[in-house]
């Protein structure tokens, strides 16, 4: 889960290895570092910390002659956070940046050290260098090194290469993590994300499992994991985003936040151009998957796996489907039993999430009726190694919490069951207008956000608590649980989430004055008459109880608690969307009253690309 920027050009190259770095901070801030060639040596500048810290050290240095550089900032897996395990590292001639993971790494710095190799870091990306540097010594070209090393290393990985003694070019390969080529006019880049280079280029090549490239000013060659010269087309992108201002906002999760009215807009019109109706978003590939659709299984990691458990609920409820959600992680190492009927869905935000692509990779062997992926990128890979997508329109998300790319994978997944039951003729959607229940839904969201005033009174409350508890039933149970993860997320206070009704068998014994309980209120009169009955059982045990509920409801509930009132509801299956904005809200100003890093918090990174 780190940051890959390079640069091959005849014009400096620093100042767009920084700039590269802060756009992709995201990605990792435990340290990073800077490699360039200038007069046929590499110069390497490391520091602790964020990249601010790095960018003050390179200042020292007169590196107006560098046009070919590569650049890094960590998330550390492999070695504590310090100068040493920072990288680039370097061995002889080359230096190196990796992203990902080698997992025979030990087995090879035993081997290596036997040929005189000495190590300063304990990562697994000084092994690398070190490979790949003995591997140069048989080797004719620094392609078949490369190729040499994809061969010997297990994991995944993408990795950059510069030689002092080859001063015009730069190496990569890619093996499971994210890298992409970014096409230029007179210099070529790379990147881990093709968003961090949108303000320079239209173009980029994204490269397949265990591609090496080869690229300098003009050129870039490309081989397959056999070492034969292969052609991958040139993709045309407009990502012109300026993700890096936070604007008028003091965090980008905040920004990100209130971005959601917008975002989500986007994303209904995404499957929804105006003046067109669901029914008409169904392709025939689409229409030829549903009609031999009768079970879903979905898979994602994070938040996207709490998307997932609201989307069963829809499925359920709404399309009449049976729907199994797994976590990535766990379902890639567990037998599965397929019925030849089933749909396999995953949902991503990057869609380079290495569990949820290693659950693909696995459910194509298995006999699924095809593999459908819902994501915000639309080149990546979860999208190019699925049958079909549904892409959202959240734009870039900085922050590490996630909000708006949340969201809008709720809004997405609706759309999807929505048509999926129209297709089926599902009774459930009887006297359901689904372009109406999507006609305002942003304005909605607007609405939501105005309960910002509300938070800020109650999240004092929360500043000096250690522990708090998360209640939902139905598909509000699952916005509870991301509830509790954004908060433990960014604020560090212990949070758990539970089914309503499973108060009495456990977590009942936690509640007292100092344990607050976030609850929300169900439309579904039957849910609401048992939710009240679970939470007279914290108020008789001393429990502070904070309740979000819609306007319309509110008179009806009467227990003594303190109250975040959202706009009424006017659709059941739309209060997971209109639930989750006070949450979000709730734990930023939580964090903001501790003074905690919001947007970079400690031990966690954005993409999680390794295993």
């Amino acid at each position: 889960m780190c940051g890959i920027v390079g640069k091959v050009s005849t014009k400096p190259c620093v100042e767009f290895l920084i700039n590269g770095l802060k756009r992709l901070e995201y990605r990792g801030y435990d340290s990073a570092g800077i490699a360039v060639i200038q007069n046929n040596e590499i110069t390497r500048i490391r520091s602790l910390g964020k990249v601010a810290n790095l960018e003050a050290e390179v200042a020292a240095f007169d590196l107006e002659k560098a046009s070919v550089g590569i650049a890094h900032t960590r998330w550390a897996t492999h070695g504590e956070p310090s100068v040493e395990n920072a990288h680039p590292h370097k061995s002889g001639n080359i230096a190196i940046v990796h992203n990902g993971i080698i997992e025979n790494y030990l087995e090879l710095r035993k081997e290596l050290e036997k040929e005189g190799y000495n190590f300063e870091s304990t990562t697994d990306t000084e092994v690398a260098v070190h490979f790949i540097h003995h591997a140069l010594k048989t080797s004719k070209s620094p392609v078949e090194a490369l190729l040499k090393a994809s061969r010997t290393f297990h994991g995944a990985y993408a990795i950059a290469m510069i030689d002092s003694q080859i001063a015009d070019k730069m190496y990569v390969i890619r093996s499971g993590s994210p890298l992409v080529i970014g096409v230029g006019e007179n210099e070529n880049y790379i990147s881990s994300d093709s968003l961090s280079l949108g303000h320079l280029t239209e173009e980029f090549i994204y490269l397949e499992e265990g591609d090496v490239a080869e690229i300098t000013l003009n050129t870039i060659t490309v081989y397959n994991n056999e070492g034969d010269l292969v052609k991958r087309e040139i993709q045309h992108e407009n990502l012109q985003v300026d993700h890096a201002d936070k604007g008028d906002f003091d965090h980008y999760m905040l920004k990100e936040i209130y971005e959601q009215p917008h975002v989500v807009q986007t994303t209904i019109e995404r499957l929804m151009p105006q003046g067109s109706t669901l029914a008409q978003a169904v392709s025939r590939q689409h229409a030829a998957i549903f009609s031999k659709t009768k079970r879903v299984q979905i898979v994602a990691c994070g938040s996207s796996y709490h998307v997932g458990l609201v989307a069963a609920e829809w499925f359920e409820q709404i399309a009449g489907i049976a729907t199994k959600v797994d976590i990535a992680s766990e379902y890639r190492y567990r037998r599965q039993m397929v019925d030849n009927d089933t749909l396999f869905l995953t949902i991503s935000q990057s869609g380079e999430t290495a569990d949820t692509l290693a659950a693909l990779r696995k459910a194509q062997t298995l006999g699924y009726v095809a593999t459908m992926a819902v994501c915000n990128v639309a080149h990546s890979s979860l999208v190019r190694e699925s049958d079909v997508s549904f892409l959202t329109a959240a734009g870039a998300e900085v922050s590490v919490a996630s909000t708006k790319a949340f969201t809008t994978q709720m809004v997405t997944l609706l759309q999807l069951v929505l048509a999926l039951a129209m297709h089926r003729g599902a009774p459930e959607l009887k006297g359901v207008d689904t372009e109406l229940l999507f006609a305002d839904l942003s304005e909605h969201i607007e609405l939501a956000l105005k309960t910002a005033e509300q938070i800020k009174n109650i999240a004092g409350d929360f500043k000096d608590k250690n522990h708090a508890l998360f209640l939902g039933r139905g598909e509000l149970f699952p916005i509870a649980m991301e509830g509790a993860l954004k908060l433990k997320e960014i604020s560090y206070i212990h949070a758990e989430a539970y089914p309503a009704g499973e108060l009495k068998h456990g977590p009942l014994a936690l509640v007292d004055e100092n344990m607050p309980v976030i609850t929300m209120i169900n439309h579904d009169e039957l849910l609401m008459e048992k939710l009240i009955s679970n939470l007279n059982e914290v108020i008789t045990r001393g429990g502070k109880l904070y309740a979000i509920i819609d306007e319309a409801l509110a008179p009806k509930f009467n227990l003594p608690a303190k109250k975040i009132i959202v706009p009424a509801i006017k659709h059941e299956h739309l209060a997971p969307l209109t639930y989750n904005i006070p949450l979000q809200l709730l734990s930023y100003y939580v964090a903001l009253e501790k003074g905690e890093n919001i947007d970079q918090p400690r031990n966690l990174a954005k993409s999680v690309t390794v295993e």
